[in-house]
């Protein structure tokens, strides 16, 4: 399994911005990483330069806050990477039941960037469950955890 580095990373999300601004042609990924990006302008600056965005320390997770603004130490790539993902999920349907999950969500909300936000929450609590526990991510838990929120006002 590929596993990149932090560096890694933030030059993908730094030369995808690169790539849109410049109109040049991107693989379905970029395709998809670019929409992400733009629907967050005020991660631009950071992703303007990618030495910068590489040797840069950023104390803050990856959810925005309750009000829905982005605080000034949350890390954009971070934030992007778990959008990524979740649409890789959905797309993929793994954990099984996510597609469904999100996709309810979002007709609740009313908002695909907004469900993305509210299943981040999910995501980043499992993650976080799973390496305090030593032990697998639990998909069930996740995929319950979105069910909830797609159901609740």
């Amino acid at each position: 399994m590929f596993q990149p580095s932090h560096a890694d990373v933030r030059r993908f999300f730094c030369a995808v911005y690169a790539k849109s601004r410049a109109g040049q042609p991107m693989e379905a990924i970029e395709q998809l990483a670019s929409q992400w990006i733009n629907e967050h302008p005020e991660y631009h600056a950071d992703l303007a330069d990618a030495d910068a965005a590489v040797a840069r320390v950023y104390e803050g997770g990856y959810a925005a806050q309750p009000d829905g603004t982005h605080g000034a130490s949350m890390n954009p790539f971070l934030h992007l990477s778990m959008h990524l993902s979740i649409s890789e999920q959905s797309s993929i349907d793994q954990p099984r039941g996510i597609r469904q999950a999100v996709e309810l969500l979002t007709a609740r909300r009313r908002d695909l960037h907004a469900a993305h936000h509210e299943t981040m929450d999910c995501l980043g609590t499992m993650l976080w469950e799973s390496q305090r526990a030593g032990r697998a991510p639990d998909g069930d838990a996740y995929i319950a955890c979105v069910q909830r929120k797609a159901t609740r006002d």
